[in-house]
Formats: C-alpha cells, structure tokens, sequence
C-alpha cells in the first residue's frame, strides 16, 4: 500500500480559505476596540484642553476690555476690571478664574496692551496700581469659591454666598493694592486717600451689578438642568 504524503501546514491554510482561528480573531477585534477607545479618549481630552483654553481667552479678553474703559484718575484710574473680576471668577469658578487672571497678567506683563488705556509691560505692573492688579488673582479665587457654593443653595443664602464672595474680593483687591501704593505715595493714608476713597461708591455698584449677573446665570442654568451635581467639580 502506498503512503500517503500530508499538504504542509501552509497548504492546508490556503485548501481551507486560508482562515486564522477564532482565537486570533478574537484577539484582533479586542486590539481594535481598545485602540478606539484609546483614539476616542484621547479626542475627549483634546477637546476639554481646547475648551478650556477658548475660556481663559475669553476671560482675558473681558479683563482687557474693562480695563480699555478707563476714567483716568491720578495716581490710579477708575476701571471695570473689578466688575471683570468677579464675573471671571464667579463664572468660571476659584481655579480657572485665577488662571485666567493670572494669564491677563502675563499677557500685559510680555506687551499686549490689555492694561488701562492700552498701557503694558513692567512698568505698568510693577508699578505704583501694580498691587491692585497682583490682588485681582486672589480676588477671583476667593469669588469662585463662594460662587460655586453658592449654585448649591438657593435664595437667602444663595445671595449672601455671593454677596460675601464680593466683598472679600473687594477686600483683597483693596488689601494688596493699598500698601503697594503707599510705596509710592508716602503713607497708607494718603494711599487710602487717593487709592481706595474715590472708588468705594463706585465699587458697591459694580459689586452689586456682579451678583445680578451671577444670580442672572446660575437661574438661567439651573432651569436648564446645567448646573453640576452637588459635590462635583
């Protein structure tokens, strides 16, 4: 009886469709899928950093802005910014508020006109108003901070979060700026003469115009179903 000579493996495959087996298959479609995952959260990611970077600019924008409406007092000059600040930090909460703050601050600082009047550069910041200026990141910190406490509460309490909120910005903004300016001027009363008493008046209002606005907001969101679960950040 003659032997019988078996294909080779190789010619077997191809006699047979040249099919790999399930568990390759498996295998493959698994690589695939989280390969699409992978491309999918990597997308999401980029997209967050993206938003996240069109925000700050638009919250510097705004703090350019306020600043270019300027009144010019002497030794420092009735501007928005203060209104800027707090809707900075009470829109976009304690961490990107002070970021963004701190961003319109480097922008001045490397030559973009975004101070008063158009005014940029060292000079500007490290000079005699430079101390109000330092204050405003603080000031949003401290604003997104009861701003955000405040979406969890409604009514009574959900103004005085928001009104403590402004004050304490106001504080530190007065806090910084002050002392920084008596440098300048010789004392802290002739700083708090020309430096703080001008603006006081001026201040409640744009305080006052700030928690409108936010309250405004959180109303508009929270009937829209936009307002983050309570204790997610």
């Amino acid at each position: 009886m003659q032997d019988r000579v078996s294909p080779p493996r190789d010619v077997r495959r191809q006699l047979a469709g040249d099919r790999p087996p399930a568990a390759a298959l498996g295998a493959r479609a698994s690589g695939v899928s989280t390969g699409q995952r992978t491309q999918g959260v990597s997308r999401g990611r980029a997209a967050r950093w993206a938003l996240g970077i069109a925000i700050v600019l638009a919250g510097v924008g705004l703090l350019a802005a306020s600043a270019w409406l300027s009144v010019p007092f002497y030794p420092v000059p009735m501007t928005m910014q203060t209104l800027a600040v707090l809707l900075v930090g009470g829109l976009l909460g304690p961490r990107m508020g002070a970021a963004t703050v701190a961003t319109y601050l480097m922008a001045g600082l490397a030559g973009a006109p975004v101070f008063h009047n158009g005014t940029f550069g060292p000079a500007i910041l490290f000079g005699p108003t430079g101390g109000y200026l330092v204050g405003f990141v603080p000031a949003a910190a401290l604003m997104g901070w009861f701003a955000q406490r405040s979406r969890q509460t409604t009514g009574i309490r959900e103004f005085a979060f928001l009104g403590v909120g402004a004050v304490l910005a106001e504080v530190v903004i007065y806090a910084v700026g002050v002392p920084w300016l008596s440098v300048y001027v010789g004392s802290i009363g002739k700083a708090l003469q020309v430096g703080m008493a001008p603006f006081v008046l001026g201040d409640l209002l744009k305080m006052a115009v700030a928690i409108g606005a936010l309250r405004l907001g959180t109303g508009v969101r929270r009937r829209k179903n936009m307002l983050p679960r309570e204790g997610a950040r």
